[in-house]
């Protein structure tokens, strides 16, 4: 047996710098299991790693890859786990996900419900606690408040609209794309305009003369000054992304008459200060969601491995969902 790996030896763009390598599949070590991956996710933190301009980056070389679940193919009989053959588990980041394999150690493995779908289960950890984070640490956010945010098709925005519609939230949700307002608002979105000056002076008019308590930026440059105009008095405003890459601007008056207030979050900070109990619970909040409510993450299109270029071509064009890489 042998084991297909997508790795990278130096930063820059991903079409250029990874590599998929062949490697023979060694036997299984006392206290170790070999786990076979199904699905990966490309996210933007991915992308972000390989081209070396993420906030944290991996020793090289790596294995690309942050997030996606695999079943417990085979465990060595003197391994002392819970964990049985056929169990759906996340195992850590740092192993690297794009693969067809994974011989690790039990401890860090997250054990997934059987009932989530392997594509939902692979997109499961990174996105969906941003969105249920942002909504529940900033804002104060209560029954009838208004959140907005741009980027609303991508993964944590469509999750910010499910949650906020479960939760009696409403949003107005930023688009560049006139073709998204129609699935979003299938999610639940409660207005959808272009990102663009002209609508956002429309925004009084189409929520009934409400502006928002929470703005969510994961855009950057001047698509924050639309932002903050759509926010009401005493406002936040959190930034968590910068996918255009411009610094991000914004309106001095409404930071000094409306005391709209700045703010920057990253998940993998949020991570590094809580235990490991509560990481799990969060994750369970999670779960419970995807089975008891149906929430889940549109996904536009899965590749395999030795496609990998074609997949990164498709998860940096525009579209709605994520996109898959099958192990």
């Amino acid at each position: 047996m042998s084991e297909l790996r997508i790795t990278y030896d130096r930063h820059g763009p991903a079409q250029e710098v990874l590599k998929l390598e062949e490697v023979p599949l060694v036997d299984l070590n006392p206290g170790q299991l070999r786990i076979r991956m199904e699905y990966a996710n490309i996210n933007p933190s991915d992308l972000g790693m390989i081209g070396g301009t993420y906030g944290r980056l991996p020793q090289l070389p790596a294995i690309a890859g942050r997030e996606g679940v695999g079943t417990v193919e085979a465990i060595h009989p003197e391994t002392r786990t819970s964990l049985n053959t056929g169990d759906r588990v996340r195992m850590p980041e740092s192993l690297g996900a794009w693969r067809s394999h994974v011989i690790c150690e039990p401890e860090g493995l997250i054990k997934v419900p059987s009932e989530i779908p392997a594509e939902q289960a692979a997109t499961l950890f990174i996105n969906p606690p941003t969105a249920l984070l942002l909504l529940e640490e900033f804002g104060n956010l209560k029954p009838g408040d208004w959140v907005i945010q741009n980027a609303s098709n991508s993964s944590v925005g469509t999750w910010v609209i499910q949650l906020c519609k479960l939760r009696g939230l409403h949003t107005i949700n930023l688009v560049r794309r006139n073709e998204l307002a129609a699935p979003l608002q299938a999610l639940g979105a409660d207005v959808v305009i272009d990102d663009n000056d002209d609508n956002i002076k429309q925004i009084k008019t189409l929520t009934g003369g409400n502006l928002a308590k929470l703005a969510l930026n994961s855009v950057g440059g001047n698509s924050v000054i639309r932002l903050i105009r759509g926010m009401a008095d005493g406002g936040t405003c959190v930034t968590f992304g910068g996918m255009v890459g411009d610094p991000i601007r914004f309106p001095t008056r409404n930071l000094i008459f409306n005391d709209v207030h700045l703010c920057g979050f990253w998940m993998d900070k949020w991570m590094r200060s809580h235990s490991q109990d509560e990481i799990q619970a969060l994750y369970n909040r999670l779960f419970d969601l995807v089975k008891t409510n149906g929430l889940s993450s549109p996904i536009a299109g899965t590749y395999s491995l030795r496609e990998v270029v074609d997949a990164i071509e498709a998860a940096s064009s525009p579209r709605m969902g994520k996109v898959l890489i099958r192990a």
